[in-house]
């Protein structure tokens, strides 16, 4: 069976999600200020790498734990669950934008879900 990179179009379907779901968590009041003084050409970088690794295109990611990146901004900014929660929806918005199925949607968030305890610093 084909990886769910693959199937959701390769490269381009990645990185065109995530251009779009930048743009939408910049303009969503909940989670924008997480990412003030943030480059975020770099930022989009590590995230295209990260799920082109996460959806089964890529080689093992060699960027930072979801743990230590996401540290600080549980420990001083207070990112927390609804956080996390908004970030998928705003994922899957960008996913819908695309219109991908709704199948692929579920795939590719449900894989995003498995990140939750790493980014919010908390066991399992």
């Amino acid at each position: 069976m084909a990886s769910l990179f693959e199937r959701i179009g390769g490269e381009i379907a990645v990185d065109a999600a995530v251009e779009r779901f930048y743009q939408i968590v910049l303009a969503d009041d909940r989670i924008r200020h997480f990412f003030d003084g943030v480059d975020m050409e770099r930022q989009s970088a590590h995230q295209k790498a990260f799920l082109k690794f996460a959806f089964g295109g890529r080689p093992p990611y060699s960027g930072r734990s979801m743990r230590t990146v996401h540290a600080h901004l549980v420990h001083e900014k207070g990112l927390s669950a609804q956080h996390f929660d908004a970030v998928l929806e705003d994922l899957e918005q960008a996913l819908r934008e695309l219109d991908l199925a709704d199948d692929l949607i579920a795939e590719a968030v449900g894989v995003a879900k498995t990140l939750k305890d790493d980014v919010l610093n908390r066991d399992a």
